[in-house]
């Protein structure tokens, strides 16, 4: 896959929030009527576009009903010891954004604190925090294969 694309509401709170998880801003360019970048990190490459007028995005989460895409996953077994020392530091940093730049970042939303899931034959770590726009991100790792 190239690519995830998504929309956002605000583009410069997007980048801030996806730079903190550890994305860097590759290409910068408009869509014809609207700002737009290309970020890489944490294995992947995503595309932020900022909508005028936006509409608030559905809660893919929580519904039980929504259909369509549900989350972006990024897999950080080789990257962090435990998912739940990595979200203390993000919340830490989410934070000091917080205090130091308000109009940049909000705090972390977190919508499941890190647990263990049996998922086929694998015992993963997985956790799912919301982005600027309340689009779930999940984070696993992988601990044991049965």
């Amino acid at each position: 896959m190239h690519h995830a694309s998504i929309r956002t509401a605000n583009i410069h709170r997007a980048i801030a929030f996806y730079e903190t998880l550890g994305f860097t801003v590759c290409e910068r360019f408009t869509t014809g009527y609207t700002l737009a970048c290309w970020m890489e990190g944490l294995n992947g490459r995503i595309e932020l576009i900022e909508i005028p007028q936006p509409k608030p995005a559905p809660d893919a989460f929580s519904d039980e009903h929504y259909v369509g895409y549900y989350h972006l996953s990024f897999d950080l077994t080789d990257q962090v010891s435990d998912l739940a020392s990595w979200l203390n530091h993000l919340q830490h940093q989410f934070n000091q954004g917080v205090t130091e730049q308000p109009n940049l970042f909000q705090p972390l939303k977190i919508l499941l604190e890190p647990m263990q899931q049996m998922i086929g034959d694998r015992v993963y770590e997985v956790m799912f925090i919301a982005d600027t726009d309340g689009l779930p991100l999940e984070f696993i790792r992988i601990l044991s294969a049965v």
